[in-house]
């Protein structure tokens, strides 16, 4: 399996695949699509409404990985289910917490 991760400007990009109006905040593990993508899955209590769901998945992952929420941004997909992210400030954190989902998938 591949890694949601891939490098852009000032940063690394994370692909996110977003369930909003889940029972809890939590990261549940890699997505595999059809056509081979892999994004991060992430459930998030919020409702798509204004914005809140958006601000859910970056306060889920940012605790989930111990990086600072200030460190991430939302790029593209405002509206949509998979969106992506920009990690900046020191990412190594991020590579690191995602190479360890990665592994225990192939296990």
């Amino acid at each position: 399996m591949t890694s949601p991760l891939r490098p852009g400007k000032g940063g690394l990009l994370l692909a996110v695949r977003v369930t909003p109006k889940s029972s809890r905040d939590e990261v549940t593990g890699l997505h595999a699509a059809a056509d081979g993508a892999v994004s991060l899955a992430v459930k998030v209590t919020a409702p798509p409404d204004k914005g809140k769901a958006n601000k859910a998945v970056i306060e889920t992952i940012a605790k989930a990985a111990g990086l600072p929420k200030s460190s991430l941004s939302l790029v593209s997909g405002e509206t949509e289910r998979h969106k992506t992210l920009l990690v900046t400030g020191n990412p190594a954190a991020l590579e690191a917490w995602i190479a360890a989902r990665v592994n225990a998938g192939k296990e």
